[in-house]
């Protein structure tokens, strides 16, 4: 890449001329603190825990026995073989998949399921590729790397998310096989992963997950047996340099932050809460508290969703701050009400997009990434935050969405689930939502839903993990869905798929001439442009019917430009939608209409104007044309619900090569019969 380009992408978006300067000081700032941390890795690795004078004092005896008494710090101080009364299933599969760790060394991570980690520095390897990352300097480790391997699957294994099954198996059992293991596995990593030496010390953020992780086992593991005097001064050693490394690495920009950087801070700030006994866990956790509230003031939207034009990592982000909040509250932290609100908002937000059959569309990237996977969860499972949220904010309409799930047991007790069973549940259908900072307007009505997408590319026009989805749609009926978004599949892992998930043709709206709505390039695959810039001019919303129109000017680049229009109107009461499609412009193009087709359902062409698309049970989604003369194709493809695992689908789609202005008008009725109904499109 040139120096222009360089320096055209890290100021790329709405950057304020101002900051520029004050950025290039802080780097080189950085720049200058790597040097002096590189060449003290050696004796950062083997600096122990830092402890307060207070703690610093007590034999290593007394200091266990200290932390074997002290209460719980983020989970409820409860006997958690309840789990079993209220959750039997999920407990048998909590209790095997720890068994898999202790016994086979396997456990799944993302989307992919039975790993088994075995062989020389398993934590330094690659769990696809098996390659053995190395010990350079973490600066210097290049992420992406054109041999087969994936970083991202390896941050996800040193993310330590399995500590957290373990802890949980030790909790329901007090089986010390369980404890033995969590803490082996510690030694482990220390010895092969030195202090701020190879990937896993790659990125801040992997860092403060992975701190997160241990800290939440660590919080059961604290009383059993297999905790020594030994073990606790490791673990110790360990929660201290990833605070070190936090606060010294952290991916702070004046430039722009991201889920990055609030990741850093919040890692911070659970290190400084959950470890007094450190010297440094005031300034983490004071510093940690104040960054966090900061990003959620630059990062969090005045209609609650995140700003990073992603439905997945809105509900990461979500994840994070609902947790935190928690743990401040338990912890007598206090948090001003502004920022509850605009985490209620953050719920809100949840609610109002998510599909009658409990999943939100997956707009953006989504990698199913979480904070504390008490249950792995698909990356567009998000229900489980408005079962917690429906307790924290005392939202019935939460409740509804959110039903009872083992996340609440886990952390808000028997009280959280007693108080979540006295909520009433409304027994009014989920109304039609307007996000206008989101980009997202969900038409709904009972079993209907049409979620339509008119976001730009996020982080204030730098883009990152938006997708070229500009206009396009998800639709819903009978509770299951028809027209979905794809869904992201890998980053890395296959730079061709990663381009081919988040490209226009995958999505369904319109390409014009094979061009995307924003540039993008294959080997820069979390950029993204902002061309497209959609600009929804009206929505309404009332009992009877729903209207939205939009345009983007993704095309305007093209030598004769043409904009896209986009008007869908929904006639409750007739249960259908119509969508016109008006390209404006000049000269003759290749106007390309395309729906992603949720898997599982077929597709068959009645006549030459109306395809019916069929589910399982029988149940079709029928769709006519007006002004498309050309035959419908039908081409294979793919929807990722999780990092690394794709199912079989279809895109429906019409090619037409016409003169612009030109209009093209689709009209959507579902029957649960089958039988076709009356269509009349005009």
């Amino acid at each position: 890449m040139s120096i222009l380009s360089k320096v055209t992408t890290i100021f790329r978006g709405n950057v304020p001329f101002f900051k520029l300067p004050t950025e290039v000081l802080r780097r080189r700032r950085v720049a200058g603190k790597r040097l002096k941390e590189r060449a003290n890795l050696d004796k950062l690795a083997m600096t122990p825990a830092s402890l307060s004078a207070r703690f610093g004092m007590l034999t290593p005896a007394e200091l266990l026995h200290h932390f074997q008494q002290k209460p719980s710090t983020f989970f409820p101080n409860e006997d958690m073989s309840k789990h079993v009364v209220h959750f039997p299933n999920e407990t048998a599969r909590l209790i095997e998949s720890a068994d898999g760790i202790v016994n086979d060394f396997r456990w799944d991570l993302a989307g992919f399921t039975g790993l088994k980690f075995d062989g020389e520095n398993v934590w330094r390897r690659d769990p696809l590729g098996n390659k053995d990352w190395g010990l350079d300097y973490h600066a210097d480790v290049r992420v992406f790397q054109d041999d087969g391997s994936d970083i991202r699957v390896l941050w996800d294994l040193n993310r330590l998310g399995h500590a957290v099954t373990l802890a949980q198996a030790f909790a329901i059992t007090s089986d010390e096989k369980y404890a033995e293991t969590f803490f082996s596995h510690i030694d482990e990593w220390m010895l092969q992963n030195p202090y701020g030496r190879g990937a896993n010390w790659n990125s801040a953020m992997e860092v403060a997950l992975r701190a997160i992780n241990l800290l939440a086992a660590f919080d059961i593991f604290r009383g059993a047996n297999a905790c020594t005097e030994t073990r606790l001064r490791t673990i110790l050693q360990l929660f201290d340099g990833h605070g070190r490394f936090i606060l010294d690495n952290n991916e702070f920009s004046y430039i722009s932050t991201s889920n990055h950087y609030l990741s850093n801070v919040v890692g911070l700030f659970w290190i400084g809460t959950f470890l007094p006994e450190l010297e440094k866990a005031k300034e983490w956790r004071e510093f940690g508290l104040g960054e966090m509230l900061g990003e959620m003031d630059k990062q969090i939207s005045p209609d609650g969703s995140d700003f990073e034009a992603s439905t997945g990592y809105h509900k990461f982000v979500t994840e994070m701050l609902l947790y935190s909040f928690l743990l401040a509250d338990r912890n007598g932290i206090e948090i001003d009400r502004k920022y509850w609100n605009s985490l209620a908002k953050m719920l809100t937000y949840i609610h109002g997009v998510m599909r009658p059959d409990g999943r939100a569309p997956l707009i953006g990237d989504a990698d199913g990434s979480q904070i504390i996977p008490l249950v792995r969860r698909d990356a567009d499972d998000a229900a489980y935050l408005l079962g917690i949220g429906a307790v924290v904010f005392n939202r019935q309409e939460f409740k509804e969405a959110g039903l009872l799930t083992p996340e609440l047991l886990w952390i808000m007790g028997e009280k959280g689930v007693k108080t979540h069973g006295h909520l009433a549940i409304r027994k009014v259908s989920t109304p039609s939502a307007a996000f206008p900072d989101a980009g997202s307007y969900v038409l709904r009505d009972d079993d209907l839903y049409l979620h339509f997408n008119a976001n730009d590319c996020g982080v204030k026009g730098r883009g990152s993990h938006a997708h070229n989805d500009a206009l396009s749609i998800e639709v819903s009926a009978f509770g299951r869905p028809f027209i979905v978004d794809p869904g992201s599949y890998v980053y890395n892992l296959d730079r061709a798929k990663r381009q081919l998930f988040r490209s226009t043709g995958y999505h369904s709206t319109v390409m014009v001439d094979g061009l995307e709505q924003n540039t993008t390039d294959e080997n820069l695959p979390f950029i993204i442009g902002n061309e497209a810039r959609p600009k929804v001019m009206s929505w309404k919303s009332t009992p009877e019917a729903d209207r939205i129109e939009a345009e983007h000017f993704g095309y305007m680049r093209l030598p004769n430009a043409v904009r896209h229009k986009r008007t869908v109107e929904f006639n409750k009461a007739e249960r259908s939608w119509i969508i016109e499609d008006l390209l404006d412009g000049t000269g003759e193009h290749e106007f390309s209409f395309r729906f992603h087709l949720a898997p599982g359902i077929k597709c068959e062409e009645i006549d030459k104007n109306t395809v019916q698309l069929i589910d399982d049970d029988g149940r079709s989604l029928y769709i006519r044309t007006s002004g498309i003369d050309s035959p419908m194709e039908l081409l294979q493809a793919c929807v990722s619900r999780n990092y690394g695992h794709k199912e079989e689908s279809k895109i429906l789609k019409w090619d037409v090569r016409a003169k612009a202005p030109f209009t093209a008008m689709f009209m959507l009725v579902p029957s649960a019969s089958g039988e076709s109904p009356r269509i009349d499109l005009k």
